[in-house]
């Protein structure tokens, strides 16, 4: 206008050089602006594979003995830490890219001349419909979310979550699903795991309770029950399976029928069930070795002979144990 004097050349050249550049300058500041977001999302991410330092501090401490089953128990630990990060880093990606496509495309919209507001008001009624009707589709996201981030379990792992149990087989932001001993596959929203047991995260334990007879030397099945497990944690082929050298806590009760001893042992993730059964192996052929009992249970009869008003007795007068 200032160069020709001329209004509809102006507008002209408006229509089509100032509204076409600005929205060009529009879209190239939003792709400015979400690789810049993107570039900070990767740094995130690659902070958080690294761990952090009590994870560290935690990792030696399980590898003091150095052996082969900690440093797996290392690597798979670092290994579940990166895919966490990179699971939350492609989600933080795909909110940034949503939230600056829906600002960059209002205010193209707003720039050719379309009133925004009817749409503003559109959006805002739509996202409280879908908080109304969609509370369970939201809640089983975020708690998938946070599941993740605190990297409650993974696939791979055995975990509890009430009435189902077994192998994590998937875990996604909606449901986990998992396979139980059976077979079985349990689809699991994630809204509705109020609680979750992780039974092979970092370490497992192998607890065998032992009983023994009530006439039977206790300080010798301890000392038996000791050396069990120190040849055990001695036993190259069982070493790389265990993290510490079994402990024998003592006696844990006292039953009906025997004296429960209790000898506990901590392996590596998800081997605590076979090294339970090795040792109970052992501690069977050892005691029938050593001359200790294993009781079963028992039980004491009185016979009464017929037409006898006396006391309780066996028929030689004796007592029974049957």
């Amino acid at each position: 206008m200032d160069a020709t004097g001329n209004q509809t050349l102006a507008n002209a050249a408006d229509v089509f050089i100032g509204k076409p550049l600005a929205v060009l300058l529009l879209v190239l500041g939003g792709f400015v602006v979400r690789w810049l977001l993107h570039r900070l999302v990767d740094r995130l991410v690659a902070q958080a594979e690294e761990g952090t330092l009590p994870s560290r501090v935690s990792r030696m401490a399980f590898s003091k003995e150095g052996n082969q089953s900690t440093r797996a128990a290392d690597a798979l630990a670092q290994a579940r830490r990166v895919q966490r990060a990179k699971t939350l880093g492609s989600l933080l990606k795909s909110i940034v890219t949503g939230i600056v496509v829906a600002i960059v495309g209002t205010m193209v919209l707003s720039e050719v001349g379309v009133n925004i507001a009817p749409i503003i008001a559109s959006a805002g009624i739509v996202g409280v419909a879908l908080g109304f009707g969609a509370q369970s589709l939201v809640k089983d996201f975020l708690s998938g979310i946070f599941m993740i981030l605190e990297d409650q379990f993974g696939v791979g792992d055995i975990i509890n979550v009430g009435e189902a149990t077994g192998t994590v087989e998937a875990v996604t932001l909606r449901v986990t699903r998992l396979r139980s001993l059976d077979g079985t596959v349990w689809y699991v929203p994630n809204g509705q795991i109020l609680r979750v047991g992780n039974l092979s995260q970092n370490w497992s334990r192998a607890v065998i309770d032992v009983g023994v007879a009530y006439d039977s030397d206790i300080d010798q099945a301890v000392d038996v029950l000791t050396l069990i497990g120190t040849e055990l944690w001695e036993d190259e082929a069982w070493r790389e399976l265990l993290i510490e050298q079994p402990e024998v806590t003592g006696v844990e009760g006292l039953g009906a029928d025997s004296i429960d001893l209790r000898l506990m042992a901590k392996t590596a993730p998800l081997q605590n069930w076979k090294v339970a059964r090795e040792l109970r192996r052992r501690i069977k052929a050892r005691f029938d070795a050593e001359g200790i009992e294993i009781p079963f249970a028992q039980r004491v009869v009185w016979h009464r002979q017929e037409g006898s008003d006396d006391g309780p007795a066996t028929a030689d007068g004796d007592e029974a144990a049957v």
